[in-house]
């Protein structure tokens, strides 16, 4: 009977111990899908802002360009009270 107990025993805890692995091992492959999908997101989240700062120096470098071309007087110098001497 001593016997019994023990192999009932020794198959009872290699069922948990097989459990727990087949739980460790679905546990890393939910943690590699997590993973892999917030690396994705990363990705495209750092696409979209590079393409968006990349339309802003453009927007900007036209705007530029456009005042420019616009042909702003020259500024004149400032000068300090009556006396006219530049500042």
């Amino acid at each position: 009977m001593a016997s019994t107990k023990n192999d009932e025993q020794r198959l009872a805890a290699a069922a948990k111990k097989a459990t727990r692995e087949r739980d460790a091992e679905q546990a890393m492959r939910d943690y590699a899908a997590e993973q892999a999908r917030i690396e994705a997101n990363t990705h495209r989240l750092r696409a979209l802002r590079l393409k968006k700062e990349a339309a802003d120096a453009r927007a900007a470098a036209e705007r530029a360009e456009q005042k420019n071309a616009a042909g702003s007087a020259p500024k004149r110098a400032r000068t300090r009270g009556r006396s006219g001497t530049p500042v």
